[in-house]
């Protein structure tokens, strides 16, 4: 703890070289291509510093506390131990149920938490007139991201294969696709990319890697990862159930020739 400032230097140093190129990039388009200057430059400067002090803040957090944090409790809800107390036979799958469970829950709530959601549910809400809820959709997006995250440490505890999950994944987004509003559709597979950003992709990674290290016959290079595949595939899927829902809804509440 004590080398606290020096891993934020170290960080900070590092957060400026990932940044600059894209400074640099907007600087060289608006300098010599638009031939312009910056409208309130000394606020853009100012903004482009509290980006990188935070993205550096936020790295050192991932590093100290949320890594550690969602290595550590599927490790601890893995163990035998834990696991012989609440299920009578140990070695079926359906003895991990709290880690089911826990990831489910850890699925739902980082993704209610993600910054690029939220963006991504206020300018849906904009550009519709505020026919799209913003809790709405973050919620709707949230409860596939929880779903997927309970079949991911599934696959993982069982050792079923990941590409038969996300072939049969996707041949459900198609058929939906076939069958959604036109206007959702966008909407719905951007919505499955925006998860997997700052605040689920860290806690997601280190559950799956501290869980196949953990349960018996897993590799962590093989089997701890792909969860993130399963969080940016079922928000689709969730999107546009919803979608398809409401537009059935909607339906059924017009009145009929007959009724007219």
């Amino acid at each position: 703890m004590a080398n606290w400032p020096l891993d934020f230097l170290k960080l900070f140093l590092v957060t400026l070289r990932d940044v600059a190129p894209v400074v640099l990039l907007f600087a060289f388009f608006q300098f010599f291509v638009l031939k312009q200057v910056v409208p309130n430059l000394k606020k853009v400067i100012f903004g482009v510093v509290l980006v990188i002090i935070g993205l550096a803040l936020f790295l050192m957090g991932l590093e100290k506390a949320l890594f550690p944090l969602g290595n550590i409790m599927a490790i601890q809800l893995s163990e035998a131990s834990f696991i012989s107390k609440g299920y009578h036979d140990p070695s079926s799958w359906l003895a991990y149920y709290w880690v089911y469970i826990f990831a489910g829950m850890i699925g739902f709530s980082t993704t209610i938490a993600e910054p690029s959601l939220i963006a991504v549910a206020i300018k849906a809400n904009q550009a519709s007139g505020g026919t799209i809820s913003i809790w709405g959709l973050r919620i709707v997006v949230a409860i596939g991201v929880a779903i997927a995250l309970v079949l991911g440490t599934i696959r993982i505890v069982t050792g079923t294969p990941l590409y038969l999950y996300i072939i049969f994944g996707y041949i459900i987004v198609m058929v939906q696709t076939l069958f959604s509003p036109k206007k959702i559709i966008a909407l719905a597979y951007d919505s499955g990319g925006v998860t997997t950003s700052t605040v689920t992709v860290p806690l997601v990674a280190a559950l799956g890697i501290g869980l196949s290290s953990t349960v018996p016959g897993r590799n962590p290079a093989i089997d701890g990862f792909g969860l993130i595949a399963f969080a940016s595939l079922f928000p689709i899927m969730t999107v546009l159930a919803y979608a398809q829902i409401l537009e059935l809804k909607n339906t059924l509440k017009k009145p009929s020739k007959n009724e007219i």
